[in-house]
């Protein structure tokens, strides 16, 4: 007989649901989350039970426990679950029911779950750029402080004539404080930022879908690594149209009968993906292949809309850059 799992997944706690194939619900228990918990309900079901959970909030550790112990897991995509989302009654049992029921029903919305590699490669590269953030923000804190006191200097203030110039400032004992403090933190993120770029530019190294890349206007080595790492496997997608969709790049459509609106950009899918894409539109609208059609977007809707569409198109790009990559090592293998 065929079982089915559903599991609504949070953080300190999952509501875990077993449906048999016929449609009773056998089990429907909530259990701290941890691999003793979860297989005191699922352990003594089939190998390759299939279970559903959302990406939700913490689902990594529950993908590597169902992988361990051989079930089948898919990840549903939470706003396609229109079931959970429009149900008059909701609660974590019924959540997680409904969730059973998906698969079960072959109604599952599912999301790609990126193998462990590609995870922990995600990792790496949002935490070098949580890192800079952080660093940024510091600079602005100095600069607001000095603003303040109508302080400034033609050059930068964090090199060495800037810090000299910083430490000579006469400044009351607060905001002296405060400036000696976030020099301090920029400092302190120094170090761990410069080892991750250097671990992150041995892996570019060896990589040729980062190379290839880096052959695009406005694309470096890290907004490549980026990419790479948010895209995954670009075979998932069929055509570059349904990636820049994927990335939340593609503007919103609203259509009945004759009626049909057009939206402002969706932004679904990776926040990372199009927040780079953005920043790399900012130096490839200048170049060649996008200039023109820049200026004409410009001109007509605004520098902001036209920066996303060269965004967008640069994804494009970036899709068929991917493909042949890939392509070319299939054939080498061959």
């Amino acid at each position: 007989m065929s079982v089915y799992v559903g599991i609504d997944v949070h953080r300190k706690r999952s509501q875990i649901a077993v449906v048999e194939d016929g449609g009773a619900v056998q089990v429907n228990r909530n259990v701290p989350n941890g691999v003793e918990p979860v297989l005191s309900v699922i352990g003594d079901l089939p190998i390759g039970a299939p279970v559903a959970f959302e990406a939700a909030y913490g689902w990594g550790w529950l993908v590597e426990l169902l992988e361990d112990y051989g079930f089948e897991p898919h990840l549903v995509h939470p706003l396609r679950c229109k079931a959970i989302a429009s149900a008059r009654l909701k609660n974590d049992k019924v959540d997680a029911a409904t969730l059973a029921q998906l698969p079960r029903a072959d109604l599952l919305p599912q999301a790609w779950i990126a193998p462990l590699d590609v995870r922990q490669q995600r990792v790496l590269v949002r935490h070098r750029c949580q890192l800079v953030r952080l660093r940024t923000l510091l600079r602005n804190r100095v600069h607001a402080v000095l603003a303040d006191h109508g302080c400034d200097r033609p050059g930068g203030y964090f090199t060495a004539p800037g810090r000299a110039w910083l430490q000579a400032l006469d400044l009351p004992d607060a905001s002296r404080r405060v400036v000696d403090d976030l020099l301090v933190l920029m400092d302190a993120l120094k170090e761990p930022i410069d080892a991750l770029d250097a671990q992150l530019l041995a892996q570019a190294r060896g990589d040729p879908r980062v190379k290839a890349l880096t052959q695009l206007p406005g694309v470096g080595t890290l907004t490549a690594l980026v990419m790479v790492a948010e895209i995954g496997d670009v075979t998932r997608f069929p055509s570059a149209r349904k990636l820049t969709a994927w990335a939340g790049l593609t503007p919103t459509v609203r259509g009945s009968d004759l009626t049909v609106r057009h939206g402002h950009i969706s932004k679904q899918g990776s926040d990372w993906l199009r927040w780079i894409l953005c920043e790399a539109a900012q130096t490839a609208k200048r170049s060649p292949d996008f200039s023109v059609a820049y200026q004409r977007l410009a001109h007509r809707r605004g520098k902001k809309i036209a920066t996303t569409a060269v965004a967008r198109r640069l994804l494009a790009h970036a899709y068929h850059v991917l493909r042949e990559v890939g392509s070319t090592q299939l054939q080498r293998r061959r």
